[in-house]
């Protein structure tokens, strides 16, 4: 299960206003790269891949492929606004280390 808060919600919401449609699918999925090996990815797509799963999250879906899902299971997924500005938390139980812009994580082997 992953878990979006009320102050994500409000900026994905936020985001997806400014798509040209507004039945924008937010997903939410796991790359190679970033500073510790791997980074999220966050994206509005149009198309439901046969191998997606979805996820309602209070008042989003979120949709993760299956190659994510195993390093997503358990996400909380925050927004928070600080000095430098707002961005997405990503609290993963997957995760055995993360980088200082927290969007870079090492997985647990």
């Amino acid at each position: 299960m992953i878990q979006v808060t009320p102050a994500a919600t409000r900026e994905v919401f936020r985001l997806k206003s400014k798509q040209k449609s507004a039945n924008a699918l937010f997903r939410v999925r796991v790359q190679p790269g970033g500073c510790c090996g791997l980074y999220y990815q966050m994206t509005f797509d149009q198309v439901l891949q046969p191998d997606d799963v979805v996820y309602k999250c209070g008042e989003i879906q979120v949709v993760i492929d299956t190659q994510s899902l195993s390093q997503l299971e358990g996400l909380t997924l925050d927004y928070s606004e600080d000095l430098m500005g707002g961005g997405f938390r990503f609290n993963n139980p997957h995760a055995a280390q993360t980088c200082g812009c927290s969007h870079s994580f090492q997985a647990r082997v």
